[in-house]
């Protein structure tokens, strides 16, 4: 299902026939979203801001390969998200997780009182974790993506993804408890 407003629907047919008003114009529209997104996991403005170019100049280049089965937007996060996990594997700034049974019910959130809570402080905090978990709270939390979806992008197994959000969550409450207990 395309859920793309008529408006970029007919940008994206523009910007097939190589117009850069249009490009621009898609560019304009998205570039806030994907610089985010790709700061939330590579957590440096300048590389963030080099991968989101990159990411723009690969789903330009490859518009043709844009089946409109998932919205642009979702199809152009997904370069993004891929060109991060790239650069991080360049630099080999993530870490390789075992991989421990964790029993289920870790999985399940606690019901938490949020009306004190400071988003910038939290925000924070999931850049202070290592990188692996930042990436893992990003794409779950923030992102959306479900453990399945997590671990295609990611390349790592079903387990592996579950284990990580878990291990990742853990540690996110370990740094956040001290703040929120009181």
């Amino acid at each position: 299902m395309n859920l793309d407003k008529p408006h970029t629907k007919q940008l994206l047919i523009k910007c097939k026939a190589g117009d850069k008003k249009a490009q621009f114009a898609i560019y304009k529209q998205y570039y806030k979203v994907m610089y985010n997104c790709a700061l939330r996991i590579v957590v440096d403005s300048f590389e963030a801001e080099d991968i989101m170019q990159e990411a723009f100049l690969a789903a330009f280049t490859k518009l043709n390969s844009y089946s409109g089965e998932v919205t642009f937007g979702a199809w152009l996060k997904r370069i993004v998200i891929n060109k991060c996990l790239s650069s991080l594997k360049k630099f080999e700034k993530m870490e390789k997780v075992t991989l421990d049974k964790v029993p289920f019910e870790s999985f399940i959130d606690e019901e938490i009182d949020i009306t004190n809570v400071d988003v910038t402080y939290i925000l924070k905090q999931i850049k202070n974790l290592k990188t692996n978990y930042r990436i893992a709270i990003t794409l779950n939390l923030i992102e959306g993506y479900d453990c399945e979806e997590m671990a295609k992008i990611m390349n790592i197994s079903y387990g592996n993804s579950r284990t990580m959000i878990s291990r990742a969550k853990n540690k996110l409450r370990e740094l956040l408890t001290p703040i929120y207990e009181r």
